[in-house]
């Protein structure tokens, strides 16, 4: 068992899962445990994991651990972002959830009523093999361990019943590939391209695509959530809902208390891309993170549904009245674009 997250931390939610690993390390299962340091650090429930997963003696590591004491150290803008689970190198489970409570165990959260809205994809086939291969580099860059056993050489030959492929993306590919793939696929859309993200602050050159795109014709559906649990990223986000709204991109706002988590991009009615990367500079060049494109129109139908549940519980922005917003308001929200390119 391959477990890469994140978020991760001990609650009444994730608790049978997290049993569940250190039974299997128990009954003789090879279990393998990485979880982002800076990233599960300071929520509730995180001590306590660390000190069970000590105590079970399960193989893990804190991944780009921020510990100088202990001579590690290293940018801490740079985060592991991605969330992979790989069952006997038979199943895989990917996308953006974390492992915790809906309401990230947060008093804030609670008080408000916030429970985070997520959408994983689970593999079989070959798949797996390029989503496990993923997990492998982690470790060995965590630990010098190279898990050659644990990742055949070549991928097993299939027919179906969809086509899939890995996409990881971070600091150590030269290229920025996760935003090079989403241009490239709202580029070549021909009639409609539906995106959900939870964080979107995009760069010009995702900007361009999509108000170029939308102005040319094609439906271009933004899904966003209404409400935040970060106070920048949010109001950066909405600085950018005039300019996409007057070319003509569809802008969907998921109504409060629930966080729109889901990150997903669908392009006519055939192409699919999960993951964990958001649509901001965070994602595109700091964070690591993976996607899967998948190239199926049954997959692709099946998608609709989750995008008509958005539909029926969001609420299209009016761009005239959302441009009638208080100025201190547009002038805060400029003021946070500033700081885009470190979201």
């Amino acid at each position: 068992m391959h477990f890469e997250f994140y978020i991760v931390a001990v609650d009444r939610v994730s608790r049978d899962l997290l049993n569940a690993l250190m039974r299997a390390h128990e009954r003789g299962v090879r279990v393998r445990i990485l979880i982002d340091h800076v990233g599960s650090l300071g929520y509730p429930g995180y001590a306590e994991l660390v000190r069970e997963f000590d105590r079970s003696g399960v193989p893990w590591r804190r991944m780009l651990p921020i510990r100088p004491w202990r001579g590690e150290w290293q940018r801490p803008d740079l985060r592991n972002h991605r969330k992979i689970l790989v069952v006997d190198g038979q199943v895989a489970y990917t996308g953006p959830q974390n492992i915790i409570h809906r309401s990230y165990n947060k008093k804030k959260n609670l008080r408000r009523g916030m429970e985070w809205k997520d959408l994983m994809v689970r593999a079989t086939g070959p798949v797996v093999t390029e989503i496990n291969a993923v997990f492998v580099s982690d470790w060995y860059s965590e630990t010098d361990d190279l898990l050659l056993d644990e990742s055949p050489a070549a991928l097993e030959q299939t027919s179906g019943p969809a086509f899939a492929q890995v996409v990881p993306s971070g600091p150590g590919f030269e290229t920025e590939k996760n935003l090079r793939l989403f241009n490239h696929l709202i580029y070549n859309a021909n009639h409609r391209v539906v995106i959900s993200s939870p964080y979107f602050v995009p760069d010009e050159s995702l900007l361009h695509a999509l108000t170029t795109e939308a102005q040319a014709g094609v439906r271009i559906q933004l899904f966003v959530g209404e409400t935040s649990d970060q106070f920048l990223a949010q109001h950066a986000q909405n600085s950018y809902y005039s300019e996409l709204a007057r070319a003509g991109v569809e802008i969907y706002r998921y109504s409060s208390p629930t966080v729109l988590h889901a990150k997903f991009v669908l392009v006519d009615d055939i192409v699919s891309v999960i993951g964990s990367s958001n649509m901001d500079e965070r994602s595109f060049a700091l964070d690591l993170e993976v996607s899967v494109l998948i190239v199926d129109e049954t997959f692709r139908a099946r998608m609709e549904e989750v995008v008509e549940q958005f539909a029926a519980h969001s609420t299209l922005l009016d761009v005239a009245a959302w441009e009638q917003r208080p100025l201190p308001r547009k002038f805060l929200e400029n003021v946070c674009r500033l700081t885009s390119g470190l979201l």
